[in-house]
């Protein structure tokens, strides 16, 4: 059976954000975004769009992987104001893995929640909790119940 893959550029939908970055030194996620899957559903009326089946969104500097990805818009402007990823979630984003279960994106607060056992990679170093809050406007983690595994570089 042939699978079709639907690819939809998001680029209409970041442009504002892109824009008001040139003003604003605080910007959404920097576009534009490019979504592939195996299916998609758009629903005007509630502003979102299911991407379902293989996903992978990619932007400058930032890929998302998952099962599903339920993606919310503004109707007026056309923001994307949150993301929602479930089933083997993986970002990357420089050196950086991180993985989870289900991972939500809020533009208005430039942060991803993380949640089923989220894990952070950083070359050998992982930190792993119940909670994986990522702030992307300064590049910060918030860890709920910590575990972290350090690894010493090997001095040569």
């Amino acid at each position: 059976m042939l699978k079709r893959l639907f690819i939809i550029s998001l680029f209409f939908l970041c442009l504002p954000s892109i824009q008001a970055g040139a003003e604003n030194p605080k910007t959404n996620i920097k576009g534009p975004v490019t979504i592939t899957s195996e299916t998609l559903t758009a629903d005007n009326k509630a502003h979102t769009a299911l991407f379902e089946n293989r996903v992978v969104a990619v932007t400058t500097g930032l890929t998302i992987q998952s099962d599903k990805m339920l993606v919310f818009y503004k109707e007026d402007s056309g923001d994307v104001t949150k993301i929602e990823a479930s089933g083997n979630v993986r970002v990357l984003r420089e050196s950086r893995i991180i993985t989870a279960k289900e991972a939500t994106y809020y533009a208005d607060e430039e942060k991803v929640i993380f949640t089923g056992d989220p894990r952070a990679m950083d070359g050998d170093n992982i930190v792993s909790g119940t909670k994986i809050t990522y702030f992307m406007d300064n590049d910060r983690f918030h860890v709920e119940n910590s575990k972290v595994i350090l690894k010493n570089k090997k001095e040569h």
